[in-house]
């Protein structure tokens, strides 16, 4: 027995249909790939724009948090004097006598030596000169009375600082504790050591008995002067252009190239003593001595006394209070 195959018959066209229809097939897969692909660089191009949109949103806003920190911080350094409120027990007074411009701190008998309290003295301080009736000029000398208060190093600057901010110039120190005086003359401010007791208006009924010495271990430099009414002992030297004023003694445990003036109360029995005596003026009372024009040629500790004819030099080895 034999089978036929049942196979069907194959046209000849059917396979010509076919690859026309799977190139057209392939023609449409390629027209999608291309316009997914152009969908793709689109969002990709909108995702870049809008990161950067974001990020310079950002900075925009950074920058704009910087100004507003630098306003404050500009803001917080300025004073504003209208909203400060001053203590009405602490007095900070800016005045003149006798032609000359004081500014007067409260005494520690009146506002204790705190941090506290030298903070609300320092507010009303530049208060008094940033916002008050400025009567001064431009550029004048100030002279600071602290009486009896301690100043240390910092608040001496800030004062200073105050002062300049006001165009004013911070010129001496009058003070009756010595480590404010130690302090003034190392900043390089002259220094009037005055009595506990003193007012700063209240005149003074000689005779007084004089004040415990004062003790320094500086060099006073030109431009710088002490006072002091009592006697002064200085562990340096008085260079040419520093003054030392005391009512009573000077002794100089140095070389003394400056003026000297002891006794400035009136008493002539007073001495001045260096180790190296080469001063510019001698004063001693109402007595004035000149240097000689020729230096010495030998240098040796000396004493300067007043004697019935005046202001004489002797060695120390040598010396005897004169009778007058």
């Amino acid at each position: 027995m034999s089978y036929d195959s049942a196979l069907p018959e194959t046209k000849p066209n059917d396979n010509e249909e076919n690859a026309e229809s799977n190139s057209a097939l392939t023609n449409h897969i390629e027209v999608i790939q291309e316009s997914l692909l152009g969908t793709g660089e689109l969002l990709e191009s909108e995702i870049s724009d809008s990161s950067q949109q974001e990020q310079a949103s950002v900075v925009s806003e950074d920058d704009k948090e910087k100004e507003k920190s630098s306003q404050e911080v500009k803001d917080d350094n300025e004073l504003d004097v209208s909203e400060i409120k001053l203590n009405p027990n602490i007095q900070v007074k800016i005045t003149t006598e006798e032609g000359r411009l004081l500014l007067i701190l409260p005494t520690e008998s009146q506002i204790p030596s705190t941090e506290a309290n030298w903070y609300e003295i320092w507010q009303q301080m530049r208060l008094r000169l940033l916002a008050g009736d400025r009567f001064w000029q431009a550029n004048s000398i100030v002279h600071l009375h602290a009486g009896d208060r301690l100043l240390d190093g910092r608040q001496m600057q800030e004062i200073s600082e105050a002062l300049t901010e006001a165009q004013l110039q911070l010129k001496s120190v009058a003070t009756s504790r010595r480590q404010t005086a130690i302090t003034a003359v190392t900043a390089g401010y002259s220094v009037e050591q005055i009595s506990k007791e003193k007012s700063l208006f209240t005149p003074i009924n000689p005779p007084k008995p004089l004040e415990d010495a004062l003790y320094l271990e500086l060099t006073i430099r030109s431009g710088i002067e002490i006072r002091h009414p009592g006697t002064v002992i200085i562990f340096g030297d008085v260079n040419p252009g520093g003054t030392v004023i005391a009512d009573g003694d000077i002794l100089i445990w140095g070389r003394l190239r400056g003026i000297a003036h002891a006794g400035a109360g009136g008493n002539q029995r007073c001495l001045i003593m260096a180790l190296q005596m080469e001063p510019t003026q001698l004063r001693i009372a109402d007595s004035v001595a000149r240097a000689p024009e020729k230096s010495p040629s030998q240098l040796y500790p000396e004493v300067a006394s007043i004697t019935p004819q005046g202001i004489r030099i002797a060695k120390a080895v040598d010396f005897a209070r004169p009778k007058i």
